[in-house]
């Protein structure tokens, strides 16, 4: 079992190094997931490739974020340099740099998380594909990723411990739509973390998860045959990287000499203290993951204490010399301070450096007595980089061209009553999975237009259907419904020309700008759908404790949520997307169909738009504007970060 640490910056390189981890996933300043981290620049990842062999651990870089058209030149040199400085693998999320590194390339590929791979399908297309590890998405349960581990030879791993998503894997729109920093392109500004009311009833962090803390599943995951554990935590503290790499190396080693406890209460308490949103056993034990009472790490609670004005007394026998407390009071830290003397009088007494008024707090433990000399072993640690040797391998992507198009109206619906309000405006319809589809297929025939049933967003099991036409929504589906007319859902995350597999149509990612459309429109000859008008999903998620309703953040911005009939809640977002004043431009470009999503919205507005849209009547937008309550045309206009 591989017990893998994440390293964001040099120092914490040397932690995992020093807390026993079998191998280091880093990014570099370019192309990662976490593009707020300090990362590595080249030199650095060639010194830490060298220092890690040299202590036989090996290093998988992270390049998994989704690639546009004119980044493809530089993610190729890139992955070329990664190559020649041996790096053991690299982890990716993007299908069309799969495609490009299967094809020129020998370096091992890892599927990140963020392919969203859920399924032993999924699994399979990716071996087919070069893929020789996938990381299994954070939301599966034990059983399921069993029967993954059943039928694939190929190599699993799971995350163990660390923070958790609200939204499935690699489907948050949620900071990209609210501000273009794309969470797919490394830069998520975490709107999950933040205060929200709740349908104007409570308040609370309702999209905030707890920390995984994934301990009581290791046996199982030992005895079922995941070839590795990933703990998260490229933001975090080398102080973190290194208790979780020595007490998760710590804990394997006990399964495997069938020892308890896995983890000692001293262990768990460095673990609670170091970093924790409050501890989860995870989708993998099917624990509750939410915790909406805060969103930050606060470290240990170790109780409510009245203080006079003067000092307090707690009743912790966990608390040592040169600990370190923080005061809250509710959700308002107060501050904090390390304990010098141990004075105790019915309990610890506590005496704050700075004035704190009359009254009661919740004290956490925020500092172990521990961690400095922790600290000191990590800085002792050399870590000189190496030159700097320039490479640069060119690559040229073969330019076509693509004529001007009257483009298809593709109108998403989910009833029969607003099928029927648009049929008289479509050359398409996607209908929604529901067991009336075949009514739908029916009066579509009737009509002259082509009928494509829209997948869920999920498939753990496949869905079983004799439709013709299939619009899938993650490469799961892919596997089983390959042979059929195959149309490709916005949240398949197409970036770029090279993008696997081929489809018969792939609707493009809705974070593209105009310019980003343009550029692969020049490369690609396949058929191409541009979304035009709908509520986004910002989030997709298995959490079951919403049900349908709006979610109200600090600027009084709305987000309906809803749960489908699978139980998954889809979180919208506050405005619809609508270009219909971009429709000449987008066909010039030529793009092939516009995507009108019109799903569980009023059949009066779903007729207005349809007809908006096959007139190109931009005289009805303030009138769709005035109904929806809020229209936006960003992304088109300025793309994502």
């Amino acid at each position: 079992m591989e017990l893998i640490a994440p390293a964001g910056s040099k120092e914490a390189f040397k932690a995992a190094i020093i807390g026993g981890a079998d191998a280091i996933y880093l990014g570099g300043k370019t192309f990662g997931a976490r593009g707020l981290a300090e990362n590595f620049s080249k030199t650095e990842l060639k010194t830490a490739v060298r220092l890690a062999h040299k202590n036989k651990v090996k290093i998988y870089v992270t390049v998994n974020t989704l690639i546009k058209e004119d980044e493809l030149q530089s993610v190729f040199s890139y992955i070329d340099y990664l190559e020649s400085i041996k790096a053991d693998a690299v982890i990716i999320q993007d299908r069309g740099l799969l495609r490009l590194i299967r094809e020129n390339f020998s370096i091992r590929l890892h599927a990140s998380t963020q392919m969203g791979i859920h399924s032993d399908r999924g699994v399979a297309w990716a071996e087919k594909n070069g893929i020789s590890r996938v990381i299994l998405a954070r939301e599966l349960h034990m059983e399921e990723i069993e029967e993954i581990r059943k039928r694939t030879e190929v190599e699993l791993e799971v995350f163990i411990h660390g923070a958790l998503c609200y939204s499935f894997s690699g489907q948050c729109l949620f900071s990209s739509m609210l501000g273009g920093r794309s969470g797919n392109r490394g830069f998520c500004t975490q709107p999950c973390r933040k205060r929200y009311t709740l349908s104007n009833t409570k308040e609370g962090y309702f999209l905030s998860t707890a920390d995984l803390f994934g301990c009581e599943a290791l046996p199982d995951l030992i005895r079922v045959g995941i070839n590795a554990l990933k703990i998260e935590g490229r933001m975090r503290s080398p102080l973190y990287v290194y208790l979780t790499s020595k007490i998760y190396s710590n804990a394997i080693r006990r399964v495997e000499k069938g020892l308890t406890p896995l983890v000692t209460e001293r262990e768990k308490e460095m673990l609670e203290v170091i970093f924790n949103r409050g501890f989860s056993k995870g989708n993998l034990l099917k624990d509750n993951i939410m915790h909406s009472s805060y969103s930050g790490s606060r470290g240990l609670f170790l109780g409510n204490v009245h203080f006079d004005g003067e000092k307090g007394v707690i009743k912790a026998g966990n608390l040592e010399s040169n600990d370190g407390v923080t005061f809250y009071r509710q959700d308002k830290k107060i501050g904090g301070f390390s304990i010098k003397k141990v004075e105790k009088n019915g309990g610890l007494m506590l005496f704050p450096p700075f004035g704190i008024p009359k009254g009661e707090y919740q004290v956490y433990k925020t500092k172990d007595r521990e961690f400095d000399s922790i600290q000191q072993k990590i800085n002792a640690m050399d870590f000189t980089s190496d030159k700097l040797e320039k490479r640069f391998r060119k690559f040229l992507i073969k330019p076509i061209k693509r004529n001007k198009t009257k483009s298809e109206l593709s109108y998403y619906v989910s009833s029969l009553k607003t099928l029927k309000k648009v049929i008289p405006f479509a050359d398409r319809v996607y209908f929604d999975w529901h067991n009336r589809f075949e009514e739908a297929l029916s009066l579509c025939k009737k009509a002259e237009i082509e009928c494509v049933l829209v997948l869920p967003r999920l498939s753990f099991k496949p869905p079983i259907t004799d439709a013709e036409n299939i619009m899938i929504c993650s490469i799961d589906q892919f596997e089983k419904y390959q042979n059929r007319k195959v149309f490709g859902h916005y949240s398949l995350n197409f970036f770029n020309s090279f993008t696997i597999p081929y489809l018969f149509q792939y609707t493009l990612s809705v974070e593209l700008s105009k310019e980003n459309i343009e550029e692969i429109a020049c490369h690609y000859s396949g058929r191409i759908d541009v979304m035009v008008f709908g509520r986004i999903d910002l989030m997709m998620s298995r959490d079951s404790s919403l049900g349908e309703g709006v979610l109200v953040d600090t600027k009084k911005v709305k987000f309906p949520f809803y749960r489908d009939r699978f139980g998954l809640t889809h979180i919208c977002n506050s405005a619809d997307l609508l270009l219909l004043d971009y429709l000449d431009d987008l066909e010039e470009i030529g793009v092939d169909s516009f995507g009108i999503d019109l799903r569980r919205r009023d059949s009066n507005l779903s007729e207005l738009v349809a007809k908006a849209f096959y007139q190109k009547d931009n005289s009805k937008k303030s009138t769709i504007k005035r109904k929806c309550g809020s229209v936006t045309a960003r992304h088109y206009r300025q793309g994502v970060k």
